[in-house]
């Protein structure tokens, strides 16, 4: 029989052994959410109204609070650092491409503007919270990132933040850039999953 003075030891064993949550919780989701919701309204209308660095310290803010509450911050901060150098590759083709162009931010006109290759850092936060119903279906992904992507650019252009040129062949090419890259992205957040706590159910 077990001696009182043993249970403590007993219960510390037993919760060593038991998996913590494996994901965000309600509270997180919906805060993120709202976050991500207003720091990407906060840097395309500060890029609109000639103010990219606001904007972009909006976004900054935005993911710094979503390492503070990540249980494994230095996960997230490299799956952060992956999407803002993907942004960099991609924003920078589409703007070479000359069907948009941006009324500021771009220190170097043959490159994209700074706060867009912020938006994709943004997007990362939202990868393992919001978007993580989304692991191990790749074909989803793709069709709501050829759908979403182009849509959610619309409404930049709409907020002044970007103008288009030729507005179908920029919509034709968002709508392939995030049919391929979104499951890239989700692929990648489970191996940079610093969202779920340690000893949680991890894949990667």
């Amino acid at each position: 029989m077990m001696r009182s003075a043993d249970l403590p030891a007993a219960v510390t064993a037993t919760l060593a052994r038991a998996p913590l949550h494996a994901g965000p919780t309600r509270a997180i989701q919906l805060s993120n959410f709202a976050v991500f919701q207003l720091a990407w309204f906060a840097a395309v209308v500060g890029a609109a109204h000639g103010q990219p660095l606001a904007g972009t310290a909006c976004v900054a803010a935005a993911i710094g609070w979503h390492l503070f509450v990540s249980a494994r911050p230095a996960r997230e901060a490299r799956l952060v650092a992956l999407a803002c150098l993907i942004g960099l590759v991609v924003e920078t083709a589409i703007v070479q491409q000359g069907h948009v162009v941006y009324p500021s931010g771009q220190p170097v006109p043959q490159l994209a503007p700074y706060w867009m290759v912020a938006l994709w850092g943004l997007l990362a936060i939202a990868l393992n919270v919001t978007m993580r119903w989304l692991r191990g279906r790749p074909w989803l992904a793709a069709a709501l990132g050829a759908a979403l992507g182009p849509l959610a650019f619309v409404s930049g252009v709409r907020l002044g933040g970007a103008q288009f040129v030729h507005a179908v062949p920029a919509l034709l090419t968002l709508a392939l850039v995030w049919a391929v890259l979104m499951p890239v992205l989700m692929r990648l957040s489970v191996r940079f999953d610093g969202v779920s706590a340690p000893g949680g159910t991890h894949h990667g």
